[in-house]
């Protein structure tokens, strides 16, 4: 028996409804009989942590709907046993979305357990690290590049705007999205960020403050081929306005909010495309095959670095309640080990 099999506790973040309305993070053990009934069991050696999980952190019911819970959409690590028999100990496995971290006990733990059509091989050509700088947002903003290609997006067409640039599906969308060869302009709030933003390969950056005015109007001035929001709210129908004829905007994201007025104009005048980009319940031959672009043809090396903090599971707590408060920058990856 392995040092990981005889384990009789892990370690995990525990989320808890201390009064009505107010959340606590704490790092507890727990005993191994606290895992769900699943079949897979994996000892998780990285995580990471998502705009998602700070809302699960903060009580969001929409994401979590009971306590105490432990959040964590991503997690990447060793298998311990797989009672279907489809895994193997020792196997290195990806587990991102379905309801882990949701409903289900999540990646902000040394364990996990799990259904079996939810995990997925690491590839071979990506560390395990890796694959959590890049975890669901990775996966996201890769799916959104492939939604623009699938619609026609050239490099020749013009700028790819990409707003919340410096959160993490918008900073690997910026990545990606420079290495496919398409000047990007790269919309923030936090301007003291364009050189991590230029860095990432972006051909300029733009204050949120540019598409304000946009809202007063039925359609604007086009000035990009193509999108990616990652924000949602009216920030979303204020890109559409100004995006050029037969252009398209890959949405994914809400944290401005889930709702905005809109109107036909970009629609019908301008043959404008709005696609919806989901990462949570892809079907896994597709999640695999998208592991697998980004472990090749798009993988982005360099900078996965310049996007990585390296984290503890103790310093969760912290980081999560920066990014609720919408301070994150890049992507925390936790480390177990740390």
């Amino acid at each position: 028996m392995t040092e990981l099999e005889s384990k009789a506790f892990y370690r995990a973040m525990l989320v808890e409804e201390v009064a009505a309305g107010k959340f606590d993070q704490s790092i507890v053990e727990r005993a191994l009989s606290c895992l769900p009934d699943n079949p897979v069991q994996v000892a998780v050696t990285h995580s990471c942590l998502n705009y998602k999980d700070a809302l699960s952190a903060f009580g969001n019911r929409g994401v979590t709907r009971e306590y105490p819970h432990t959040p964590g959409i991503d997690a990447v690590g060793e298998v311990l046993e797989d009672r279907t028999g489809t895994f193997h100990p020792g196997d290195t496995v990806l587990v991102t979305g379905y309801d882990l971290g949701m409903n289900t006990a999540g990646g902000l733990a040394e364990r996990i357990a799990v259904p079996t059509e939810w995990v997925a091989r690491l590839p071979a050509a990506l560390s395990a690290r890796e694959s959590m700088i890049l975890g669901t947002a990775g996966l996201t903003a890769a799916l959104c590049v492939e939604k623009l290609l699938e619609a026609g997006a050239s490099p020749n067409d013009g700028e790819v705007l990409v707003t919340g640039a410096t959160g993490g599906v918008g900073s690997i969308a910026v990545a990606l999205l420079a290495k496919l060869g398409f000047r990007v302009a790269a919309v923030t709030g936090k301007l003291e960020s364009a050189e991590f933003l230029t860095g990432l390969g972006a051909w300029k950056v733009l204050d949120r403050e540019t598409l304000v005015p946009f809202a007063s109007k039925a359609i604007a001035k086009p000035l990009w081929a193509w999108a990616v929001d990652t924000v949602g709210g009216e920030t979303l129908f204020n890109v559409i306005k100004a995006l050029a004829y037969g252009g398209g905007v890959a949405a994914c994201g809400m944290a401005s909010g889930a709702q905005f007025q809109a109107n036909v104009f970009p629609f019908i005048l301008r043959g404008i495309s709005l696609l919806g980009v989901d990462s949570v319940e892809l079907p896994l031959t597709k999640k695999s095959a998208m592991w697998e672009k980004l472990a090749g043809d798009w993988y982005i090396g360099d900078q996965l670095e310049a996007i990585a903090e390296d984290i503890s599971l103790e310093q969760a707590p912290e980081f999560l309640a920066r990014l609720h408060r919408g301070h994150g920058i890049g992507r925390y990856v936790v480390d177990m080990a740390r």
